[in-house]
């Protein structure tokens, strides 16, 4: 098929950043796709039959993605503040973090610890997270700075809090509520099976869950997560990058060829430079050395209700509870148990999960006919690693799901099932993904959201932390230095270090 500068092998949106900076900048860009989209796990999609809902199926809300990154490639993307952060149930009560009245979260602090304490502690620990923020985000989009220099960065109170020990131990130390403890250690796990009393990945979850574009806000793409992904796509088209779907990579040379996998057979092209984004246990494979999967460790529910369900705190509005991050049995407490049990091979009897419910923020996923009707609800459950599914998967997944269901109705005053929708088959608008769902449906081996363990946002090596062995083998996705999450870092990243 010929010759390019890059061939980009994966369009997620990583791979459809880094096509739409080299585009622009004159390359010749070849993108190939195995699945028949562009965008990866950043879709949206209409998962119930008879149903118009646009869910965002996989990854569901925006933090790491730089405004510089938006502004440079002029998306066409509307991504909206959430006004409520969070809202914890917990007994009768709740606590409610209110981005848009502070006397409210500070009297609902009051209501839940009796006492001023932690609501201090609260707006000290992230008052230094978000100056961590402001600090280490402008330094995702340049060449790595060493550990040595981020530590000046930050200072000695930030680097000893939320870099060299444990984030369990410093959320005890700081906090003396169980259930405010939770909802800080919350941001250490999604995604990531740790103990945050003794593992420092813990720590590396919670720093990108934190930092987002110096605000470390979770934001709702307009129109779903598709819209974002759509927007990158839009961008590297009209920039004049190629974009193939249908096409599994099935194998890359270091000299830059790479061989993929059509309709009509096998093709092989080649590239100056190969950017890399894929996972990088399917980079092993293509490259013909041994594999290492990693582990993931979420179960992913999408829901459809006809109605928001009641809540036991009568004085709060399930509008406000729902439209922020809900969580459900995350205390610290709950948190540990829950992990001791996956670990031991079981799966949580009180699995911990958060909710939120994105059309409440964007009701433009609701198909005409629905909107002021249903609600939609995502929910993402923590300590649910992939081993817990592997010997039956199916059996294991209704367990999963039952138990989870089971842990979201403890914190409710009515049943969530009663409130679900009925697609027109008449089943229930429910489905749920597991590690192992995404390494078969998805091609991500061990179902592992980030690709592999997070790394931390330095390393005394330098460059742009997308290097590989091989001079014209870049990394470009979640695999490469400073990845997870949407963020289209690691895409700009190595379209930098070729550009530079």
């Amino acid at each position: 098929m010929g010759r390019y500068d890059i061939v980009v092998a994966g369009g997620g949106h990583n791979g459809l950043v880094a096509a739409a900076y080299l585009a622009s900048a004159g390359r010749r860009v070849l993108v190939l796709e195995r699945l028949d989209h562009a965008g990866g796990l950043a879709i949206s999609a209409r998962a119930f039959p008879g149903v118009d809902v646009r869910l965002s199926r996989y990854s569901y809300l925006v933090s790491l993605l730089p405004t510089k990154i938006v502004r440079d490639l002029g998306l066409d993307l509307e991504l909206r503040r959430r006004r409520y952060a969070s809202y914890t149930p917990t007994g009768g009560t709740g606590l409610l973090v209110d981005n848009g009245d502070e006397a409210r979260t500070a009297a609902s602090f009051r209501e839940v610890t009796g006492g001023e304490a932690d609501h201090k502690a609260w707006r000290d620990f992230y008052a230094m997270a978000g100056e961590v923020a402001r600090t280490l985000a402008p330094t995702l989009l340049e060449p790595l700075r060493s550990a040595g220099e981020i530590e000046r960065l930050v200072g000695a109170e930030a680097w000893r809090d939320l870099f060299r020990r444990p984030i369990g131990r410093t959320v005890d130390e700081r906090f003396g509520d169980d259930t405010v403890r939770g909802v800080v250690l919350t941001d250490a796990l999604i995604g990531t099976f740790a103990d945050p009393a003794t593992d420092l990945l813990a720590n590396r979850c919670f720093l990108y869950h934190v930092i987002g574009d110096g605000t470390g806000e979770w934001n709702v793409p307009v129109g779903g997560m598709g819209a974002v992904s759509g927007a990158l796509e839009a961008a590297a088209r009209q920039a004049g990058a190629e974009i193939r779907t249908g096409a599994e990579i099935i194998g890359i040379s270091p000299s830059g060829e790479v061989t993929f996998r059509a309709e009509d057979g096998e093709h092989t092209v080649t590239g100056g430079h190969v950017l890399v984004n894929l996972p990088p246990a399917v980079l092993d494979r293509v490259l013909g050395r041994p594999e290492s999967t990693p582990e993931g460790a979420q179960l992913k529910v999408n829901m459809v209700l006809t109605r928001l369900p009641r809540l036991k705190d009568a004085t709060v509005d399930p509008r406000a509870a729902f439209s922020g991050t809900f969580h459900i049995n995350e205390s610290r407490d709950q948190l540990a148990r829950a992990y001791a049990q996956a670990a031991a091979g079981r799966i949580p009897e009180l699995p911990p999960a958060e909710v939120y419910c994105h059309s409440l923020t964007d009701p433009s996923i609701l198909g005409p006919e629905l909107r002021g009707r249903a609600e939609t609800m995502t929910l993402f459950g923590l300590h649910m690693p992939a081993r817990l599914f592997r010997e039956n998967p199916e059996e294991a997944r209704a367990d999963a799901l039952r138990a989870t269901l089971d842990s979201v109705n403890r914190v409710l005053a009515e049943p969530i099932e009663d409130c679900l929708l009925r697609a027109p088959d008449g089943s229930l608008c429910v489905e749920a993904k597991t590690p192992v769902d995404l390494e078969n449906e998805a091609g991500l081996p061990g179902g592992h959201i980030f690709h592999r363990d997070l790394s931390w946002p330095y390393a005394d090596g330098g460059g742009w932390g997308v290097e590989t062995e091989h001079e014209r083998i870049l990394l470009c996705g979640a695999g490469a230095h400073r990845g997870g999450g949407v963020s289209g870092i690691p895409g700009h990243n190595a379209a930098m270090a070729l550009l530079a």
